[in-house]
């Protein structure tokens, strides 16, 4: 077992002993607990360490996360194989929620906020630790300090592209006593404020590569706080919120005006982490979710190694390796892999072939979905009507005539599964690469630097290089570029809880999403196949409101000056 469950359990014995105080304490219980955990005379730090611990564990692991399908099950990239409209991830994709009924593990108003107090209670409380333990010749009290900030600063991040604008907390640690019907603070309050933790911070906490990466390599590091400061800046940059305001002059749902220099920002800010020269794209885009401590990892959340992403979602009709085929991905999703040559699929000149559409294609298509022929388990699966991995009865199976290999082990050529590195990516450098080409190409066009952006992704993924452009048009248009940027977004950020958010920034959620999500039915007679596309499911976007979350029904109820987002 890792780190992380261990510190998880250890944060479980401090809240125990904490819990345990006796009745006849001379001070109230609140009380007693805080000096327990901010000791003035532990100089080690144990106890609010394990407190420290504790704020981590308000990380998100979006494995499975939404009743256990991935929330990218929820976009156009994919749908869930489990049976039934109340699925959570199908009540977001077809619009079957409202202000009281959002899915409980998208509904997280309640737990981010926890994690934000749970931060401030250490921000404001760990000054009196007289920790000896040193880093770059000061306290290691203020590396923790630093870290809870990143993580409240995160948890704000997660809240704000949910919700728009939030009530921002400060340092305050509310009591029973204090009035908490706080209005909502304006988005641009809330990009600023987060923007300006990232600063603050980013000198203090550690720097990559770490010294002791086994024993860190879970923890925040200044690129950590400068890329999380570049995805909050592209975000507030995107159109939902510079200048398609679903609400054009309500400060909480975005600007209330257009300005191209947020752009510029954004791609200053990922430009500055690309320049620290520590991160890197891995050599095979296979090996990112499979390799610890990478050069391409910039913060994660630590999980235990096994074979769960594979039961949970492997294909069906294995006896020696069970899975029950959870994600089925889309055919809009498999249609916008390219060919190895770089060129569309739609482009005459890609050479693509309707009748074997599987050939030839952009290599990170064969590590983010299984379809019918892929090895896989020692043998090459069969995924036309009636095969092994598709037999069509009542056991669960794809709804799509495909199965999602991403973060899977390397099960070409074995006969069982076995366990393996599934951390879960919450910032990575190819992130980072591909923000900076989207903010570079929005502020100042399709450059040379945006070129080169692009080009490193396509050419870690495996394109051809041809004649040097990876595939890519010479002198394309802002829109072009646009188009490529966003598409490469949606390849290499796959079920990475990217898709879901960016059709929304993007405001094309509408059109997406208000399309029947795509199949493919293979049909073999004697050893020819027939490809047909078929309707695998109905999804719906309400537009303009779902482009935000509604802010819960209880937090509007029971607090006047929480203003609704529009629509709910």
């Amino acid at each position: 077992m890792k780190n992380f469950n261990k510190i998880i359990l250890a944060a479980a014995g401090i809240i125990t002993l904490m819990a345990g105080c006796k009745k006849y304490e001379q001070f109230p219980v609140d009380k007693v607990t805080i000096n327990y955990v901010f000791d003035k005379k532990d100089s080690l730090g144990t106890n609010a360490q394990m407190f420290l611990y504790g704020i981590y564990a308000s990380l998100q692991n979006g494995h499975s996360r939404i009743g256990g399908d991935y929330l990218d099950a929820a976009s156009d990239d994919a749908i869930s194989s489990a049976a039934g409209a109340s699925n959570e991830v199908t009540v977001l994709s077809t619009a079957a929620y409202n202000s009281y009924t959002v899915p409980t593990d998208e509904n997280l108003w309640a737990y981010y906020y926890a994690g934000i107090r749970k931060a401030n209670e250490f921000v404001t409380n760990i000054d009196v630790v007289p920790v000896m333990a040193k880093y770059n010749g000061y306290s290691m009290k203020y590396v923790w300090k630093d870290e809870a900030r990143f993580l409240r600063a995160l948890y704000y991040f997660e809240l704000v592209k949910r919700y728009g604008g939030v009530p921002l907390l400060g340092n305050k640690v509310f009591t029973i006593t204090d009035d908490v019907s706080l209005p909502r603070n304006s988005f641009a309050d809330c990009i600023k404020y987060i923007v300006s933790e990232c600063d603050a911070i980013k000198d203090t906490l550690m720097t990559a590569p770490l010294s002791n990466p086994n024993a860190d390599y879970h923890r925040p590091t200044k690129g950590a706080a400068m890329a999380l400061k570049a995805k909050v800046l592209l975000y507030a940059a995107s159109p939902l919120f510079n200048g398609q305001n679903i609400d054009a002059s309500n400060p909480l749902t975005g600007y209330t005006d257009f300005n191209a220099d947020r752009w510029a920002q954004a791609a200053a800010a990922e430009k500055a982490v690309m320049d620290l020269n520590v991160y890197s794209l891995l050599p095979s885009f296979k090996d990112v979710f499979l390799t610890q401590n990478s050069s391409e990892n910039i913060f994660i959340r630590q999980t235990d190694n096994s074979s769960s992403i594979e039961t949970t979602n492997g294909p069906i009709g294995f006896t020696g390796a069970v899975g029950k085929g959870q994600t089925s991905p889309t055919q809009q999703l498999v249609d916008a892999f390219p060919m190895q040559n770089g060129l569309a699929i739609t482009d005459p000149a890609s050479g693509y072939n309707p009748d074997n559409p599987y050939v030839n294609r952009d290599p990170r298509l064969t590590y983010t979905v299984l379809y019918n022929g892929t090895r896989w388990l020692n043998s090459d699966l069969q995924l036309f009507e009636g095969g092994i991995s598709k037999p069509n009865g009542s056991l669960q199976q794809t709804k799509t005539g495909y199965y999602m290999r991403k973060f899977m082990g390397n099960f070409e050529n074995t006969n069982a599964y076995a366990a393996h590195v599934i951390d879960w990516q919450i910032l990575r450098y190819a992130d980072v690469v591909l923000g900076y080409a989207e903010a570079l190409n929005e502020s100042a066009g399709a450059t040379a630097d945006v070129y080169n952006a692009v080009i490193s992704i396509r050419k870690r993924a495996g394109i051809d290089a041809g004649t040097g452009n990876y595939g890519l048009k010479a002198g394309m248009t802002k829109d072009e570029m646009r188009a490529i940027i966003q598409n490469e977004r949606r390849l290499e950020m796959a079920f990475e809880e990217n898709r879901y958010f960016d059709i929304r920034r993007w405001k094309i959620a509408g059109t997406v999403m208000n399309q029947p999500q795509k199949g493919m039915s293979i049909v073999k007679i004697g050893s020819s196949l027939t490809y047909n596309v078929v309707n695998a499911l109905t999804t719906k976007f309400e537009s303009p409101k779902m482009y935000l979350y509604p802010i819960p029904y209880d937090e509007v109820l029971k607090n006047p000056n929480m203003k609704q987002n529009p629509g709910w």
